[in-house]
C-alpha cells in the first residue's frame, strides 16, 4: 500500500516552526502545537499524533525531553520528522525511544530560515538522510520537496555535522564574535565588509539558545573552534615583528630597578654571553605578558617559585590567559631586608608593604622580630617591592610604611636598611620563567 499523508502536526512555533507551515500550509491539514503551551497536558500531546506525520521544530537541547514526554503517543501510522540543525543528536534521541518499534522517521535539515524564504523556496537546500522510514515513505517526502522548488541533499547524519559544523557551526560563530565585537556599518564599508555585516545580521537574528546548542550538539564543532583559535594565533603571531629591534634582545620583566627579576635577568644574561639586550621593567606578571602577546618585547621574564613561599599567585593568574611557549627556567639564590625611608624610624613604622611572596618566605623571622607590623600588597605596579621603594623615596608614601626586597634597592632609592636576610631559610631560591611567543 502506497505511503499518503494528509494531516500533519508542527510541534514548536517558534520562528522556524512559521517558515516551516508556510511550506506545508497549501498541501495538507495542518495543526500547530506551541510546545510550552502544550507540555505535560496529555489530551493536548495526544492529539498531535492523529496526524500522519508530525514536525518537530523545537530547540535542539529540548528535542530529548519532547520525544521522551510524547513517546507514549506514538502510532505506527506516524512518520516523525525532525527539522533540527544537528543530525546526529536527533538520530540518537529517535534510535533509544523509537527502539523495538515499527515507527518511522526521517531526519532533515531545511537550510534555510525566516529571513532567506521572503522570496519562496526554489532552490533552497535541504538535507534528508532516509533514517528509520521506508522506501514509500521516504519517496514520497522527497518527492514532495522537489515539488515545492526545494534542492534535495542526500547525506547520513554523520557526514551532516561533520560538514555543518565547518559551514553553518562555523558562520554562526563567527557572527557572534563580529556582534561581540561591536562590528557596524561605517560610511566607507567595502563589498566585504557589507557581507560581514550581513552574516552578523542573518546569525543573531536566530536566538542565542540555537546559537548555543548549534556549538555544543554537534560533535565536530568543538574541534571547529579549537582550529578556529590556533589560525587565529598563528595569523596574528605572523603580524608581529620577528624582532622588536633587530639590533638587541628585548626582555620584559616582572620587576623594577633593583627588583630580583633584574638580578635574574642579569644573571642569565652573564651567563648566556649575551651582549646586546634591552630591559623593559613591567613590574608584574600580566603586564609581563600582555607586552609578549602585543609584540612589544622578544622574552618576557617573570618568578614562578620559591623554595619556601611556593607557587608565585601573580604569575599563575596571568599565566592562564595568554598562550606562551617556555623558553628557559633558571633558579636564583636571595635574601630580604626591611628598609625605610631615611626620614622615618623604626619605632615609627606601622607596616610593611611588599610582594605576598616576600611576606611568604619571611612569615616566620617576622612574626618573631617585628610581631606588630601588619603586611600588605600593593596594587598594580606597587606590587613589585621596588616600585614600593621608588614610591617611598619620592615620598609619594608616609614614612610610617616599610617595605621589603633586595638590598639593591635601599641603594637605588636612597632607603635605609633596618635588617638584612630576613628570609626564614638560609638557601632560599627563586625560579623564573623566560617566555616567548608560540
Amino acid at each position: 500500500m502506497a505511503f499518503s499523508c494528509k494531516k500533519i502536526s508542527i510541534v514548536g512555533f517558534g520562528r522556524f516552526g512559521k517558515t516551516l507551515y508556510k511550506l506545508l500550509k497549501d498541501d495538507f491539514e495542518v495543526a500547530v502545537f506551541d510546545k510550552k503551551k502544550i507540555s505535560g497536558i496529555s489530551r493536548e500531546v495526544a492529539k498531535i499524533y492523529d496526524a500522519d506525520a508530525v514536525f518537530y521544530a523545537v530547540p535542539i537541547g529540548e528535542f530529548e525531553k519532547v520525544i521522551l514526554e510524547h513517546k507514549k503517543f506514538f502510532t505506527e501510522k506516524n512518520i516523525l520528522i525532525d527539522v533540527l540543525s544537528v543530525k546526529m543528536h536527533p538520530a540518537k534521541i529517535l534510535n533509544k525511544y523509537l527502539k523495538g518499534t515499527k515507527i518511522q522517521a526521517i531526519l532533515t535539515h531545511p537550510m534555510f530560515g525566516p529571513d532567506s524564504v521572503q522570496h519562496g523556496f526554489k532552490d533552497l537546500p535541504i538535507i534528508l538522510d532516509k533514517f528509520r522510514s521506508g522506501t514509500d515513505a521516504y519517496a514520497f517526502w522527497k518527492k514532495y520537496f522537489i515539488k515545492k522548488g526545494l534542492r534535495i541533499i542526500e547525506m547520513s547524519a554523520g557526514e551532516h555535522d561533520k560538514l555543518a559544523a565547518h559551514s553553518q557551526g562555523l558562520t554562526h560563530f563567527i557572527g557572534r564574535l563580529l556582534d561581540s565585537f561591536g562590528f557596524e556599518p561605517t560610511k566607507i564599508d567595502s563589498l566585504g565588509a557589507k557581507k560581514l555585516f550581513e552574516v552578523k545580521s542573518q546569525t543573531c537574528n536566530d536566538t542565542w539558545e540555537l546559537f548555543n546548542d548549534l556549538q555544543h550538539y554537534n560533535p565536530h564543532t568543538k574541534q571547529m573552534r579549537i582550529k578556529l583559535g590556533d589560525c587565529y594565533d598563528n595569523l596574528y603571531n605572523k603580524l608581529l615583528p620577528r624582532w622588536v629591534d633587530e639590533k638587541v634582545v628585548v626582555y620584559g620583566i616582572q620587576g623594577g630597578k633593583g627588583s630580583f627579576n633584574e638580578e635574574a635577568i642579569m644573571y642569565y644574561i652573564r651567563n648566556a654571553n649575551i651582549e646586546r639586550f634591552k630591559i623593559k621593567y613591567l613590574y608584574t606578571t600580566e603586564n609581563v605578558m600582555k607586552a609578549l602577546h602585543n609584540g612589544e618585547i622578544d622574552v618576557g621574564q617573570f618568578a614562578i617559585h620559591n623554595s619556601v613561599g611556593g607557587i608565585v599567585d601573580e604569575s599563575i593568574q596571568a599565566m592562564s590567559r595568554y598562550k606562551f611557549r617556555i623558553l628557559k627556567e633558571f633558579a636564583i639564590k636571595i635574601s630580604h631586608a626591611l628598609m625605610i625611608r631615611r626620614d622615618a624610624k623604626m619605632a615609627q613604622v606601622k607596616g610593611i608593604m611588599t610582594h605576598s611572596q616576600v611576606v611568604a618566605q619571611c612569615e616566620k623571622t617576622l612574626a618573631e622580630k617585628y610581631p606588630n607590623l601588619k603586611y600588605t600588597e600593593g596594587k598594580g605596579k606597587m606590587i613589585d617591592p621596588a616600585m614600593v621603594a621608588k614610591y617611598l623615596a619620592e615620598k609619594k608614601l608616609p614614612n610610617h610604611v616599610a617595605t621589603m626586597g633586595s638590598s639593591i634597592i635601599a641603594k637605588i632609592y636612597g632607603l635605609q636598611i633596618v635588617e638584612d636576610n630576613l628570609q626564614d631559610a638560609k638557601e632560599n631560591y627563586t625560579s623564573f620563567l623566560h617566555v616567548v611567543r608560540m
